[in-house]
């Protein structure tokens, strides 16, 4: 009953109407970000983090989490449509979802892109109302042993998913990993693998190499193909609805991604780009059903698990915040800076000291989501028209956003001759029939493996034996194992090599 009471507080304090009015303003602007390449909501919250100093904690804080979660909704419509990840966690929608534009059926991806998030918005939002303080405790358990266990579980995942062959996968992760060590040593201060470049010292972005790998990648080889054979989606688009059979191949995919988000999102580093690579894997080993398009042809559950994932991790990623104090990623952390310019102090207290902003923002959520689906599903129509955009004109505009994108984020010219190189990397790995996904996990994960590690090493004193010893890690490490040895079976690695024949 007390979760009822303390929900009725929330939705009292969300329905007023200038916290309505910000909910949908941050929506709006998380979408928006979602779809412009290059602009993540870290760069978009820092912007407007001053702006919020004039509003109430309540309604700065309901603006920002619009953003946050909108720009998972956002990132979607990119990768779908012109292969480029918005969000860092649109990377394994692109597997199927640019699959599915090409044949035609944009419409059917962004809905069902949509109608998973939703859901999965919605669960995630309930399951951080209801078991905020249990699942908090189980957060508490991982310590820098089990978090290096999970990325190396993380990482296989990623092998799993990679198509084609097993080594050009793991050489791809290993490269990854390899260039997320390249800039200034945390613990000594030293720079590493700069090659003497100033520019270098900070590391590449995420952003240079996805946008370079992915969409300029893409754009020189379409262009050094004759124009008759160019990537271009002469397909009519028919439906914006999934139909009848989509449904039912999409609601189980819902549901797996779904819980699996809401409890990778509580795990700081990183939970909802986790749990849409994770929820990918999983929908590769669920067997498919007859006449059902293989995966990374355009399957439909390759767009829907993965979106609903990340998703429920987005909502789920604020329990840790709200109910510890500790953000799990970058945009909260952000959260917590908006939090204390309005002298409030994140951690276990703000459920019982200001129980109106822990319950307005949860039920903000349920509020967002709503606006989320009634913002973007109409918008389906509009996004489709981008199809029809003669390809001479859409390639230089997909070029210019980029750059604009990329440039902003540091506002340095450095950064767009970084992303033309890394477009011509990319081009190398469409010729050699090489995924990049892998390679984004790998970079991502590589510097948060590496302080894990070195944090276990210290706490055990330079013991090896920490990441065996402790059971939450060993489990982990012991899936992992289990997992390599499952894809190197020559009967699992004929059936994968069959999933990944080109039509």
């Amino acid at each position: 009953m007390e979760l009822f009471d303390n929900l009725a507080l929330g939705f009292g304090v969300a329905f007023t109407f200038q916290n309505l009015i910000y909910a949908f303003i941050g929506c709006l602007l998380g979408t928006l970000i979602g779809v412009l390449p290059g602009v993540g909501p870290v760069a978009t919250i820092a912007m407007l983090l001053p702006a919020t100093y004039a509003l109430p904690p309540v309604a700065a804080l309901i603006m920002l989490a619009g953003i946050y979660y909108g720009a998972q909704y956002g990132g979607s419509t990119t990768a779908i449509l012109v292969n480029l990840p918005g969000e860092a966690s649109s990377v394994v929608t692109m597997i199927d979802g640019y699959q599915m534009a090409r044949k035609g059926r944009a419409g059917p991806a962004l809905a069902a892109a949509g109608l998973g998030s939703f859901f999965a918005g919605c669960v995630g939002t309930l399951i951080l109302a209801a078991f905020a303080a249990p699942l908090t405790e189980v957060a508490f358990k991982f310590g820098p042993a089990e978090y290096f266990s999970l990325m190396i579980l993380g990482l296989i995942g990623a092998v799993v998913l990679a198509s084609g062959s097993l080594i050009k996968a793991v050489g791809m992760i290993v490269l990854g990993l390899l260039m997320g060590l390249i800039g200034t040593d945390v613990n000594s201060g030293v720079a590493r693998f700069s090659f003497d470049i100033p520019e270098l010292t900070d590391g590449v972005g995420f952003i240079v190499i996805a946008m370079g790998v992915f969409g300029y990648g893409e754009i020189i080889s379409n262009l050094s193909k004759p124009e008759e054979d160019r990537e271009v989606f002469t397909a009519k688009v028919t439906g914006l609805m999934p139909n009848a059979e989509d449904f039912k191949n999409m609601v189980p995919a819902v549901l797996r991604g779904t819980f699996l988000g809401s409890a990778l999102g509580i795990l700081p580093g990183g939970g909802a780009l986790l749990a849409a690579f994770a929820a990918y894997t999983i929908e590769k080993k669920t067997k498919l059903r007859p006449g059902e398009v293989p995966f990374g042809q355009g399957n439909i559950r390759g767009v829907a698990a993965p979106e609903s994932a990340n998703n429920s991790a987005s909502q789920t990623s604020f329990i840790p915040l709200l109910t510890l104090g500790i953000p799990p990623n970058a945009v909260m952390a952000l959260m917590v800076g908006a939090m204390t310019i309005h002298n409030i102090q994140p951690g276990p207290q703000v459920m019982t000291s200001n129980p109106e902003l822990f319950w307005g923002l949860i039920a903000s959520m349920w509020i967002g989501n709503a606006m989320l689906i009634i913002l973007n599903l109409p918008l389906i129509g509009i996004w489709i028209k981008l199809l029809s955009v003669p390809y001479r004109w859409l390639f230089p505009a997909i070029v210019l956003f980029c750059a604009i994108g990329v440039y902003s984020t540091n506002n340095n010219t450095w950064d767009i001759w970084m992303v033309a190189m890394f477009g011509v990397v990319g081009y190398t790995f469409i010729k050699l029939g090489m995924e990049p996904a892998p390679l984004l996990l790998g970079f991502i994960l590589g510097p948060m493996m590496e302080e894990n590690l070195r944090r276990a090493m210290l706490l055990s004193r330079g013991d090896w034996s920490v990441f065996v010893t402790r059971p939450l890690s060993a489990g982990l490490l012991a899936a992992a194992l289990l997992l390599l040895v499952i894809v190197a079976l020559p009967s699992i690695k004929s059936k994968r090599e069959e999933a990944f024949v080109e039509d």
